[in-house]
């Protein structure tokens, strides 16, 4: 079983990602990251979903979304050439002195910007892929992490492939 990446256009509705999720926790699979938000064609949306599973019980799954009224295409982007990114927000112990300055020293190293100093913490926003930020976290934990969010995966196929309606 591996991580498959799906591309999900669906119609900008209420209810359809309750019913896109559903179907996947009636099939017994767990969503790793979901990400969503309006795309390109007015009044869709995109549903990036990343899930483990086999390349038979993902296909199944592809082929019941399909059946759903409100999606327009659902795309495995797993073997494609794509570009993926996360977006995390990591709130930092951070004492006024030396580990002040070194969560600033990995914020440079990793392109993370500083968004909010306080007086014993600084958040941190970092972009990039999900070892990125999973290394990031990594080497943060020793100051304490006291918060952390994570947006989930999205992708886009790279070149001049996209994942579009047949309109």
């Amino acid at each position: 079983m591996k991580p498959h990446t799906l591309s999900v256009l669906v119609e900008n509705k209420a209810g359809v990602l309750s019913r896109v999720s559903g179907l996947f926790s009636r099939r017994g699979y767990n969503i790793e990251s979901l990400a969503v938000g309006t795309c390109e064609e007015p009044g869709t949306s995109r549903i990036t979903i990343v899930c483990i599973g086999d390349d038979a019980g993902i296909e199944q799954v592809m082929k019941q979304l399909n059946k759903l009224i409100d999606v327009i295409k659902v795309s495995d982007i797993t073997e494609n050439e794509r570009v993926e990114r996360e977006l995390a927000l990591i709130k930092v112990n951070a004492e006024p002195g030396t580990s002040r300055a070194e969560i600033m020293q990995l914020a440079t190293i990793f392109r993370a910007q500083i968004i909010d100093v306080g007086t014993k913490t600084i958040i941190l926003s970092v972009a990039g892929d999900t070892d990125k930020i999973d290394a990031l976290e990594k080497l943060l934990n020793q100051y304490g992490v006291k918060e952390l969010v994570r947006t989930g995966r999205i992708a886009m196929l790279r070149g001049t492939k996209a994942v579009k309606s047949a309109k």
